[in-house]
């Protein structure tokens, strides 16, 4: 996925309100940017750290810049969680991603359940494929976590997904690992622990667990390589 202009480095100075971030240019000029991420971004958006911004003006915009990476030692993390469903659809269709081949069909949010909506449906004639996409940016060492933040949410998709494996059709949890330097995932039981528990009985119940990592510059964001899932 290019980023439609090279991105625009700077300082993080705060994130506050969830929402908005406050950044110096690297010519001075503090700018307000969007946050699109409801995380906590542990690790992530810690005052001084170097962050990239892409800009965009008009469409009703209220904030011209948007947060898109911040650099963890040497390796620029994305943390625009809207930008990770077009990273994983891009992945799909031009085949990058190996076990989710062979589907011409690829269709959107679509509703699972009563309360629900998955990422994506993949179909193949009467074959489909049921897929929900996290973006992951925390990493203990060389392994990344997830979530970052108690999620009641990340819960319920799984349990949908286990139920669309119960009635036979393909269901599966991919991870985008949104940083080149991680080797392995993991959820985070630390941090919620119902979660890694959940995450655990659906691999055991049909639910298959993929894990891909994206590698970053100012220009674009692809995916990497597949790295195992360590429950």
């Amino acid at each position: 996925m290019k980023f439609e202009t090279p991105l625009v480095t700077g300082t993080l100075v705060r994130r506050y309100k969830r929402f908005l971030a406050d950044v110096t240019l690297c010519g001075g000029r503090m700018v307000t940017a969007h946050v699109p991420n409801t995380g906590s971004m542990l690790e992530t958006a810690l005052p001084g750290g170097r962050v990239a911004l892409s800009r965009q003006q008009g469409n009703g915009r209220k904030l011209a810049w948007t947060w898109e990476l911040a650099l963890i030692g040497r390796t620029w993390v994305g943390v625009n969680t809207w930008r990770t469903n077009h990273i994983a659809s891009e992945a799909i269709t031009s085949g990058r991603i190996g076990p989710l081949r062979g589907y011409p069909c690829l269709r959107r949010e679509i509703p699972a359940g009563a309360s629900s909506r998955l990422d994506f449906l993949l179909e193949r004639d009467a074959d489909r494929c049921w897929v929900e996409v996290k973006n992951v940016t925390l990493a203990r060492g060389r392994r990344a976590l997830f979530p970052d933040a108690v999620t009641a949410r990340g819960a319920r998709h799984l349990r949908e997904l286990m139920r669309i494996a119960r009635h036979g059709e393909r269901a599966v949890m991919l991870f985008v690992v949104n940083r080149a330097d991680c080797t392995s995932m993991s959820p985070a039981d630390e941090i919620d622990p119902h979660y890694a528990r959940l995450l655990a009985t659906a691999a055991g119940r049909g639910v298959e667990l993929l894990a891909y990592r994206t590698r970053a510059n100012l220009q674009e964001i692809a995916i990497d390589r597949k790295i195992p899932v360590r429950l």
